[in-house]
């Protein structure tokens, strides 16, 4: 249960970040005015975000945790449930808020280090908060291993912006549905959207390099082309084992299997456009992995290709 509450928070707190966000499109004028606080803006941007995920806190405590009983401060080992793609999952949650929450402050006018920095910490918090409510809840506690994953994200985040004033190297995800989930509906997702959120067997998390922004300026090779290399994870009926029934059925085995992947990307924010929509578009479509031809390794198979992967 704690895995399919923090992503559902999870995607409910991204939705309330971005439309936090939504003036940030216009990136022509946040190269105009981009180190001139407009104290209008930032208090724009400072309480809608915070209301918003006060809201979402409210959401959370009331349909998850007013029922549940309380404890005392506890910790809750799940390093080695589904072969850690659910870190994956913080990992990129927590890249993409703070990502968002930078846009908005540069928006609102901040310099690049203070809002890297501010950014950073935002994203951070806002998956942390999850984990201090997990703790005092008798049914859950605080994973180490989130904790970890959500500070290394916004570590990662934060120096890029400030070593490189820009971000070289994205975190990613992708999903493709999978024929598990139907064995345990409870578990991975009843409807499809529930399955992209729940399903862990589906899930890949990527990091993909930009090739452009490490080479001389004076080459012609395309500015939006990544390399990418991804992670994720199959064969999972259960959190850390698979169980052999689930409500009186019999359920097939299935080896809990790790997959890594090569491929390309696209970094749609190195596309020029004049177009706000597309921008704002671009920006989104920024932390999923593009389909392309793909490379893959597992122990079962060895090596496979594939044509399109995603």
């Amino acid at each position: 249960m704690k895995y399919v509450r923090n992503d559902i928070l999870t995607i409910v707190s991204v939705i309330a970040l971005l439309f936090s966000c939504l003036p940030s499109v216009s990136s022509q004028e946040l190269q105009r005015n981009s180190d001139s606080i407009n104290k209008q803006k930032l208090n724009t941007v400072i309480y809608t975000g915070a209301g918003l995920y006060t809201a979402t806190l409210g959401v959370l405590y009331f349909g998850w945790y007013k029922d549940n009983a309380l404890s005392s401060f506890h910790w809750y080992n799940d390093n080695k449930a589904w072969l850690q793609a659910d870190k994956g999952g913080h990992l990129v949650s927590t890249y993409v808020m703070s990502n968002y929450a930078f846009w908005s402050l540069r928006w609102a006018g901040v310099n690049n280090n203070k809002a890297a920095l501010y950014a950073g910490f935002m994203g951070w918090s806002a998956l942390t908060v999850i984990e201090i409510l997990d703790s005092f809840s008798a049914d859950w506690g605080a994973s180490s291993g989130d904790l970890i994953a959500n500070t290394a994200s916004a570590a990662f985040f934060t120096t890029q912006q400030v070593l490189w004033k820009e971000q070289r190297i994205r975190l990613k995800f992708s999903y493709h549905p999978t024929q598990l989930a139907k064995y345990r509906p409870d578990l991975l997702g009843e409807t499809e959207m529930q399955r992209m959120l729940k399903d862990y067997n589906g899930q890949t998390f990527w990091i993909s390099a930009n090739i452009r922004s490490f080479i001389k300026n004076e080459t012609k090779f395309p500015q939006w082309i990544d390399l990418s290399v991804g992670y994720g994870g199959t064969g999972m009926l259960g959190s850390f084992s698979n169980p052999t029934e689930w409500n009186g059925n019999e359920l097939p085995h299935y080896n809990r299997t790790r997959h890594y992947y090569f491929s390309l990307d696209i970094d749609w924010t190195r596309i020029n456009t004049n177009s706000s929509l597309l921008r704002f578009a671009f920006k989104a479509l920024s932390f999923v992995k593009a389909p392309f031809p793909t490379i893959e390794y597992n122990k079962e198979d060895q090596f496979v290709f594939h044509w399109l992967f995603f």
